[in-house]
């Protein structure tokens, strides 16, 4: 099976066909699991599934991108109650290693309201195309991750990002001047959003994935952001934004 294939039918398995006989033979038995609430191994994602299949737990996902043995799914999740909230907007993302899921990551945050655009979480483009250009994309997005999320020259945004950039994030609008707005406003809130770390750049295409953590005020957080770029300039943004627990229920980090 492909990486796709693995990827989409392990998530089929636990949150569509509820089949613990299906997942027993696509997780590996050594599985590393990041979701800060579940146990690391695949016993306890087994052991889990009837309890999911009894929430009524169901999983739409917008957009899927491939980046060598890892799999990344934008994914909705309704009646999420199982992971805490009546809904809950998602990344996912799998590694795969002989024939098997050996790895998954993910971020979570309830959908809110369509922002000052009237743009959803979820909402736009989903083809992806432009495959000869994922290396050149991936190295864009790599510099923009280092050079103003980490390194905070947001004075270079412009050289990455396209002035009339669409936005997904529910708290700030369409264009690069919201953008930058809403980091300034946010900071003055004392609220203000840190990129630390960049620990993943992940991409297929026009589609690119960082994973990063970092400060939300003064609360460790999880920064899932996923750019849409078009002739070497970055179109369109969705993100996902959650807190990283002081205890998980494994030692393996967030990240």
């Amino acid at each position: 099976m492909t990486t796709t294939e693995l990827a989409s039918a392990t998530l089929s398995a636990l949150f569509t066909d509820f089949d613990p006989e299906a997942a027993a033979r696509l997780l590996a038995t050594d599985y590393i699991q990041h979701n800060t609430g579940v146990p690391t191994g695949a016993a306890p994602v087994l052991g889990f599934i009837p309890d999911l299949e009894a929430s009524g737990i169901s999983v739409t996902t917008h957009r899927v991108l491939i980046d060598g043995d890892l799999a990344v799914f934008h994914n909705t999740y309704g009646s999420a109650h199982a992971f805490g909230a009546p809904a809950l907007v998602a990344f996912d993302v799998f590694r795969v290693a002989n024939g098997e899921v050996v790895e998954h990551w993910d971020n979570l945050q309830p959908p809110e309201a369509p922002n000052a655009s009237g743009r959803t979480m979820t909402d736009g483009p989903t083809e992806v195309t432009d495959l000869d250009r994922t290396d050149a994309n991936k190295a864009l997005v790599a510099d923009f991750a280092r050079t103003v999320l980490v390194g905070g020259d947001f004075g270079r945004i412009d050289h990455y990002f396209s002035p009339e950039l669409i936005q997904h994030n529910p708290w700030w609008g369409d264009g690069l001047e919201a953008l930058g707005a809403g980091f300034a406003a946010q900071a003055e809130q004392g609220n203000a959003l840190r990129y630390d770390r960049i620990h993943h750049v992940i991409g297929q295409g026009n589609f690119v994935l960082i994973m990063a953590e970092g400060t939300l005020g003064d609360t460790p957080t999880a920064y899932y952001d996923l750019l849409r770029l078009d002739e070497g300039r970055v179109v369109e943004h969705w993100d996902v934004i959650s807190e990283i627990p002081a205890e998980m229920a494994h030692d393996n980090g967030k990240f």
